[in-house]
């Protein structure tokens, strides 16, 4: 039990053990060169079958200028996690909050990664509310559960892929991640945090979550700007009072009794990865992590609103996954 509780108010670390159940836990780290030219995202994990032998560790890697993606599988036995902080070791690359340390080859992909990050951004904690989920972190049959580990944070290394080699010092990273049975039916998923001012961050998700027999359209937002992190969620009591999705653009209005966040995206060129579903990592997601996101952040007056934030945030993530249109359906009907 004392275990348990560890692992609710501490989201960064690894859920996996003793799981007798399909489960799977990946870890995201996305990074950005400081001239913004290159990004990647590299993606830790594991999927825990019912049958030991059909249990699989990864690592994904997508390359953003390229358009290219590579899934790397690895025995489970080689997969190594911590319980009591961010410390994993898959087949001997190493991923913690602070670092990470890759050397691997397999057919076509060369990749090796020696970056360490600092000045943190994290989400804040309380006993409450031990992550972005708020008090859904303590619900014990959600089907996925959401973590954010670093809203921003400062890179210091060296990314070289297939005898491409990138320096990264001077660009910033975000880190999150995902635990549970299988990803949702469909959901929206984008973020930035490179915007024209410093720490400036943007993470937004809505999805279709199933509750007790039913499900409902719910979403979680976090706003990094000047210091404070504006929350934006189903369990705030927060409304999306718009959501557009067509094939080009995206635009998506949520407020609550204070605030009004619009966020109008650009859709960049994605590329395919794995995700998993209740029989292993057989579902294909496509993600860009070129895109672009305008933001604008009005407060509430009496006379109706007043803009106090305006900014483009650019080499963003973004997923636009599954049944879209039950998405926007239950959304318009809620």
């Amino acid at each position: 039990m004392i275990k348990r509780l560890g692992k609710i108010l501490n989201p960064e670390r690894y859920h996996g053990t003793n799981r007798k159940k399909s489960f799977f836990e990946g870890w995201y780290y996305k990074m950005v060169s400081a001239d913004k030219m290159n990004s990647f995202a590299v993606i830790p994990g594991v999927f825990l079958d019912k049958d030991h032998s059909k249990s699989i560790s990864f690592i994904q890697v997508l390359d953003g200028k390229n358009k290219t993606s590579h899934f790397i599988d690895f025995p489970i036995d080689l997969f190594k996690a911590s319980e009591n902080k961010l410390e994993l070791d898959i087949g001997g690359n190493r991923f913690n909050s602070d670092s990470i340390e890759i050397s691997m080859q397999r057919n076509e992909l060369s990749f090796k990664a020696n970056l360490s990050f600092s000045n943190i951004k994290t989400w804040p904690k309380t006993i409450l509310s031990p992550g972005i989920m708020g008090w859904y972190s303590w619900v014990p049959f959600m089907e996925c559960f959401h973590g954010v580990l670093s809203l921003d944070h400062s890179i210091d290394g060296i990314i070289s892929i297939n005898e491409r080699e990138v320096n990264f010092s001077g660009g910033k990273g975000y880190i999150e991640k995902d635990w549970g049975t299988a990803f949702p039916e469909a959901w929206f998923w984008q973020q930035s945090n490179h915007f024209d001012e410093d720490e400036v961050s943007l993470t937004a998700s809505i999805a279709i979550i199933p509750w007790i027999g039913k499900s409902f359209p719910g979403f979680i937002i976090g706003f990094l700007w000047d210091g404070t992190l504006y929350r934006f969620a189903t369990y705030t009591g927060a409304k999306t009072k718009t959501l557009d999705i067509n094939e080009k653009d995206i635009l998506w209005i949520v407020e609550d009794k204070k605030y009004i966040l619009e966020m109008r995206s650009e859709r960049g060129t994605s590329s395919p990865l794995r995700a998993p579903a209740l029989t292993g990592m057989d579902r294909q997601i496509d993600e860009s992590i070129n895109s672009w996101i305008d933001v604008k952040l009005y407060q509430k007056i009496k006379t109706g609103k007043t803009m106090i934030y305006q900014g483009e945030g650019n080499n963003a993530g973004m997923e636009i996954e599954g049944n879209i249109p039950r998405l926007l359906n239950m959304i318009e009907n809620a």
